[in-house]
């Protein structure tokens, strides 16, 4: 009778229908899985269709000698013309006048974008039309923006010019010094860019909490200690985002320095002295028709923007890691 009992307690539980899922459940919990990646996908197409292709192929026309009145004949050449690149000189003076442009462009736009941040946060009348209006150099168009600072930056009828003749300077020849050129061309980013960057830091700015500041107040902290002490340290995830941001639009820069060119042609000025990367990426492909140095033009500036990003990667981390060490101090 023992052994009875104990094989009833072993006998099997009946299948019920509530310990099964049943079918509509089972597609239910796989819509509900499968729902993220179906939103994701129509991204992830395009990406691939106009990002990811394009640049492979890029990559594959590099490795030839292809010229744009055949491009259907190619010459495998292998790595020549990026090597070609380690002794080009006028890739070398793109690749400077690049990072001077961006330098003169990306810090005081920054710095200029941080500030107007800080004053539109503040409550003030009209705060609403002045946001609206630091966005408008945005939204207008390289062209017309850079015609109009040509008009600007005239060496006979300029206003520029003008206004330094009334302090007791000489006219200044903008489009065929060096220095001055790459500064006008630095003029026209900075315009265009300040307003949108500074609804980003206005943005970040808000959703630094109130208490904060309260508690800097109480302490006797001034405005400015609170800005330097509180609302810095809390936009550094933004500004760090705003400077790699900055840093692949000067890498990129082509319209501004294209236009700003009297005859409108891709050599930066008389000596090259404003050619950027993108204007020498264009030169050669466009204008001497050799799409095969063009794309590896394309892929050594590709190369420039991943070496930034694994260093800002680099930097940040090395931030985390030692924020860390400090609390557990």
């Amino acid at each position: 009778m023992g052994r009875g009992g104990q094989g009833d307690r072993q006998r099997p539980r009946p299948v019920t229908a509530s310990s099964t899922p049943s079918r509509g459940g089972r597609l239910r919990g796989l819509r509900v899985r499968a729902s993220p990646y179906a939103l994701l996908a129509p991204f992830f197409l395009l990406f691939a269709a106009f990002g990811l292709v394009p640049m492979v192929y890029t990559g594959w026309v590099a490795l030839h000698r292809v010229e744009l009145t055949a491009p259907e004949h190619r010459e495998w050449v292998g790595l020549r013309n990026l090597s070609r690149l380690l002794v080009d000189d006028f890739f070398w003076n793109a690749f400077g006048n690049t990072v001077t442009i961006g330098i003169l462009s990306t810090v005081p736009q920054l710095l200029i974008a941080l500030g107007l941040a800080q004053l539109l946060h503040r409550r003030m009348r009209g705060r609403m039309f002045f946001r609206v209006a630091v966005l408008t150099p945005y939204a207008t168009s390289v062209a017309a923006a850079t015609l109009v600072f040509v008009l600007l930056f005239g060496r006979d009828h300029g206003l520029v010019n003008w206004v330094l003749g009334l302090v007791g300077f000489g006219a200044v020849d903008w489009q065929n010094g060096t220095w001055s050129a790459q500064f006008a061309v630095s003029t026209i980013v900075v315009w265009r860019w300040t307003g949108y960057n500074a609804l980003i830091y206005l943005a970040a700015m808000q959703a630094v909490p109130d208490e904060l500041y309260e508690s800097a107040e109480l302490d006797g902290a001034s405005r400015w200690r609170q800005f330097v002490h509180v609302t810095v340290p809390a936009l550094r995830p933004t500004i760090l985002f705003t400077v790699i941001v900055s840093t692949i639009g000067a890498t990129q820069l082509f319209g501004e320095p294209l236009l700003f060119n009297a005859g409108g042609s891709a050599n930066g000025g008389a000596e090259h002295q404003y050619q950027t990367l993108g204007l020498y990426l264009y030169e050669q492909g466009w204008v001497n028709l050799h799409l095969g140095r063009a794309s590896a033009i394309a892929w050594a500036m590709f190369l420039i923007l991943l070496l930034i990003g694994v260093a800002n990667w680099l930097l940040v981390g090395r931030r985390r890691t030692s924020g860390a060490e400090r609390g557990r101090v």
